[in-house]
């Protein structure tokens, strides 16, 4: 018997926690991740990611089509206003894909939501049509962690009343259709540094793509590298307020860390789901290879790593609903993203070694989850970031509200 190089995600059973509506969701969203985004993975994978507007448009046609288009943006903008309990349910699907063409659903950063009426308009709207594609510029050369030392900056120019951009920016992620940034720099005002975003375009005098590196995973998304020389934009430009950089994509953070929560478990069920499937219809010496403990045992540790990321992440989620401090949601999502992120590399390489030689082919999907979820460790804050959180919350909030 054949393995299963490009198998759909599984069907979940019922959940009697969620509501017929989130059951509903839920089942678009799976069926979507089946039907659109699995069959694709594979020739996807061996173009290395690099595909035509045209077939990314099919993508995000049939989005907008299930209804999962702009999720976590409020229904009087456009978006469908899912609670953040319903964004997890759909993250969950979206994990069980490879490729992260999950990207080209089309959206918007949640920070978008404080846009003026004319932001919107200009960015946030056509985004959700799938027109536009935006992307967050944070990191620089000499800032990744720790986003205090951003180097660029704006300064403001009194005889026109615009803002001067300059500065140099790292994994500017988003699809090779992106035209737009919101891009985080310091406002200098005299000795003060106060971070602020801007919505720049890409089209803008001064903006340049200095490089687009590959990267380990192949993902819809690039992490393309940019340079700002004198951009100038109006004041009209700035997201949200002068220094209200640092609690805008606070926020934003914890939206993506319980999304990433969210795709790591679905990740993992999928590759339980293969391996498992593989290693009963497997026989070698005799046997199932299944009935190795060698083999089950490694995969029953991944299944309870399965369960607890899925628990830890809808509960995140569904204290976000119920308005938790903000500072005690700030840890927990830490921990989902901590624990979710860990287990589900732990869970692919335990599966590529169930595959054996079978594993490491790239037509198999166990071999891309191994080389995709390795970035999640790292970006939207780095594992050690998240120790340093959790430790904090510990020590301010007290051991029962963190873990409580």
């Amino acid at each position: 018997m054949t393995h299963r190089t490009a198998g759909a995600p599984p069907a979940e059973g019922p959940d009697g926690n969620l509501t017929k509506a989130q059951r509903d969701l839920q089942a678009r969203a799976r069926t979507f991740v089946r039907e659109v985004l699995v069959p694709r993975e594979v020739e996807f994978e061996q173009a290395g990611g690099r595909m035509s507007r045209a077939w990314g448009m099919e993508i995000r046609r049939a989005a907008i089509e299930a209804r999962l288009h702009g999720g976590s943006i409020p229904s009087e903008m456009g978006g469908q206003g899912w609670t953040v309990i319903e964004q997890v349910l759909v993250h969950e699907q979206f994990g069980a894909s490879t490729g992260g063409m999950w990207s080209l659903v089309p959206g918007g950063y949640e920070v978008l939501k404080h846009g003026t009426a004319a932001q919107r308009a200009r960015y946030l709207d056509p985004s959700l049509r799938g027109e536009r594609t935006g992307s967050y510029a944070i990191t620089e050369p000499n800032a990744g962690s720790d986003a205090r030392a951003i180097e660029a900056t704006a300064v403001r120019d009194a005889a026109t009343g615009e803002y001067v951009l300059d500065g140099e920016k790292w994994f500017v992620t988003g699809p090779d259709d992106t035209d737009f940034m919101i891009v985080n720099v310091n406002v200098v005002d005299g000795e003060t540094r106060r971070p602020t975003l801007f919505l720049v375009d890409y089209d803008a005098p001064g903006l340049r793509q200095i490089a687009d590196p590959d990267h380990m995973h192949t993902f819809a998304d690039r992490h393309p590298r940019f340079v700002l020389e004198g951009v100038r934009v109006p004041e009209t430009a700035i997201l949200g307020g002068v220094g209200e950089a640092d609690e805008l994509s606070n926020a934003w953070f914890v939206e993506e860390r319980i999304h990433i929560g969210a795709r790591c478990t679905g990740a993992m069920e999928r590759l339980l789901t293969e391996a498992v499937e593989f290693a009963i219809a497997r026989v070698q010496f005799g046997q199932r290879i299944y009935d190795f403990q060698g083999v089950s045992f490694p995969l029953a540790d991944s299944a309870a790593d399965t369960a607890a990321a899925r628990l830890l992440t809808r509960e995140c989620a569904r204290l976000a609903d119920a308005g938790e401090d903000p500072k005690v949601l700030h840890a927990k999502a830490s921990i989902a993203k901590l624990f979710a992120s860990e287990a589900a590399f732990r869970c692919a390489d335990r599966v590529v070694q169930v595959f054996g030689g079978r594993g490491y082919l790239r037509e198999t999907a166990a071999e891309r989850f191994f080389r995709e979820l390795r970035v999640d460790r790292i970006w939207e804050g780095t594992s050690e970031i998240q120790r340093v959180i959790i430790a904090r919350a510990l020590e301010k909030r007290g051991v029962d509200r963190v873990v409580g």
